[in-house]
């Protein structure tokens, strides 16, 4: 007989989150990479250049974690450090093109998870499943006060929500 804590959906999405991110770990170390790592390689891939506060500020961190984020993945060759044209207190981060290769394979481990957790469910249900998800976000940033989630692309259907 299950406990009534493994019935929780909090416990639930708390250990399938945890399981996802072990995964994750154990596929980035394959290239030499630590989950959060992949995160700032894929945003200077989609912006290169950006400084120290524009990258805490979309990773959601601050500062000093996104600094040394970056200090790890330069030690590694994959980023650099440099001046900003015409103002050298600021500091862009590029990437080299060992981090551009690296950025364009997390894609493949992106995908590979995603294919692992959604294994089994149709087309119907990984889209009920990204609104529950995204409904779930909101009540709870709404609770923290910053509401913060993504537009809602994926409408329930009718028949769906039955």
């Amino acid at each position: 007989m299950k406990d009534g804590f493994e019935k929780n959906i909090g416990h639930r999405l708390h250990h399938a989150a945890r399981l996802q991110r072990a995964l994750a770990a154990r596929k980035l170390h394959e290239f030499g990479l630590f989950p959060g790592q992949e995160t700032v390689l894929k945003l200077l891939a989609e912006s290169d250049g950006r400084t120290m506060t524009e990258l805490a500020s979309a990773l959601q961190v601050r500062p000093p974690t996104a600094s040394k984020t970056v200090g790890r993945l330069s030690a590694q060759g994959l980023l650099a450090r440099r001046a900003a044209e015409g103002d050298a207190r600021l500091v862009r981060v590029y990437l080299t093109d060992e981090g551009r290769a690296r950025a364009q394979s997390i894609d493949d481990i992106w995908t590979s998870l995603e294919d692992t957790m959604v294994s089994g469910l149709d087309g119907k249900d990984r889209k009920r499943l990204r609104k529950l998800l995204r409904r779930i976000e909101k009540n709870l940033s709404g609770q923290l006060g910053a509401i913060s989630v993504e537009p809602d692309d994926d409408p329930v259907d009718a028949d769906e929500t039955a």
